[in-house]
């Protein structure tokens, strides 16, 4: 796979995980029942630094595309930080006693009023938020052994460009052709007669009197 299709399939990869994070962070994971009474507990309050976390990835993303080198790798291993941390994030407050007191403090007196506690805590927002700190992990290591050798952004400008040397033999280039140029009129020759625009050859003798008068 060549670099830079690897660097925007790694680039989609890492953005896919961010968003699987952001996605588990907005939800409720655990609702826990006393009686008649459902107190729903959110993600931002079992596993707070999901958001954060997400958020600190997708800026990696972009700094991993605004930076080359030694930058790069430090920038793949702080994304591998993230996703470590999502992950034992999305495993402790995955736990189906995990809202269990936060849900207590919410609903003080249903809590005791009654004994008949149910949890519903399902997994698929826990595995959601795992799986996204696995794809942000596995980027960060990525980046961090491999980023080395994919392209920057600052790349395409410098290919475009013709660089100082190639500016400077333009330059030169075009200051002895506008010297050429005016010596051809001096001479007599019509530069206005050769529609390609090259510099007309000026006639024999006018070339020879000019030759002669210097």
């Amino acid at each position: 796979m060549k670099a830079g299709r690897a660097l925007w399939t790694w680039v989609a990869a890492c953005a896919a995980g961010a968003g699987l994070v952001l996605l588990a962070a907005g939800r409720d994971w655990v609702t826990v029942t006393y009686g008649a009474r459902a107190v729903p507990v959110s993600a931002a309050e079992l596993a707070p630094a999901l958001g954060p976390a997400a958020w600190a990835a997708l800026a990696a993303v972009v700094a991993v595309l605004a930076t080359r080198g030694l930058w790069r790798r430090i920038v793949g291993v702080a994304m591998a930080l993230c996703g470590a941390g999502v992950i034992a994030a999305a495993v402790s407050g995955g736990r189906p006693d995990a809202g269990l007191a936060i849900a207590a403090e919410h609903a003080p007196m249903a809590a005791k009023a009654t004994d008949v506690v149910q949890i519903a805590a399902p997994l698929v927002w826990p595995v959601l938020a795992g799986a996204g700190g696995l794809l942000l992990l596995a980027g960060g290591v990525v980046a961090a052994l491999r980023g080395g050798r994919w392209p920057g952004m600052s790349e395409r400008y410098d290919r475009q460009g013709p660089g100082r040397e190639g500016a400077a033999r333009a330059s030169a280039g075009g200051a002895q052709t506008d010297r050429e140029l005016w010596d051809a009129i001096d001479l007599g020759a019509d530069p206005t007669a050769d529609p390609e625009g090259e510099i007309p050859a000026a006639p024999r003798e006018n070339r020879e009197k000019g030759g002669g008068g210097r």
